[in-house]
């Protein structure tokens, strides 16, 4: 990944800056709590997983509490400053890592992959073949989590014009056929301005034995 002179990833930049912006304001006031979707995703996590798109690191850092091996990836400088603190002060198997996720390779497999609240700020094209990247890399029996915006959402204040996608509603179910799906939720949340965030999550089992 090559960064700009702030640090900061240099594709995508108006989404990487309004979480950067988010971010720093969460650290400060200590905001660590986990959203709806990492709390659905805790029970299903297990052994050695991959967080992309980590923000905070708040779902890492809990995962590696109960004992998986983590590796938690994100563009925000100050999002994998905070991991690597918080994980050096509690002895913790978190490695942190930044990267320009349009052009992250998955290079390894993992028992969970998590991607929450990433694909969406990515163009279509990349954001498919990382999804396809995170379901390849699922070893058998293991867990994809992956969360998205979908068509209805129009709050669009933490989009870059130019680099973003939202999927159809059921799109990422479809995409997980053959999968045996744990959870599926569709939710929508009220956003500033009178505009509306449409989620889905889906928490999917790959076939094959571990």
């Amino acid at each position: 990944m090559v960064a700009d002179r702030d640090g900061v990833p240099p594709l995508h930049s108006a989404s990487v800056r309004f979480f950067e912006t988010q971010f720093e304001r969460q650290v400060r006031e200590k905001d660590f709590a986990l959203n709806p979707f990492e709390s659905l995703a805790l029970d299903y996590l297990a052994g050695d997983l991959l967080d992309l798109g980590c923000g905070l690191g708040n779902l890492s850092l809990e995962a590696a509490r109960r004992g998986c091996r983590v590796t938690a990836i994100d563009g925000s400088p100050t999002a994998i400053r905070r991991i690597r603190e918080a994980a050096e002060q509690e002895s913790l198997a978190v490695t942190a890592l930044i990267a320009d996720l349009e052009e992250y390779v998955v290079d390894r497999d993992y028992d969970t992959i998590v991607a929450i609240g990433l694909l969406m700020f990515m163009r279509r094209e990349p954001a498919l073949a990382l999804l396809s990247q995170i379901q390849e890399r699922v070893r058998p029996g293991g867990r994809a989590i992956v969360n998205v915006l979908v068509e209805g959402t129009t709050y669009r204040h933490m989009f870059d014009p130019e680099h973003h996608c939202l999927f159809g509603p059921e799109e990422l179910r479809e995409r997980f056929a053959g999968w045996n799906v744990l959870a599926w939720r569709p939710e929508t949340f009220p956003a500033p301005r009178g505009t509306l965030k449409v989620f889905t999550t889906i928490v999917a089992e790959k076939p094959g034995n571990p």
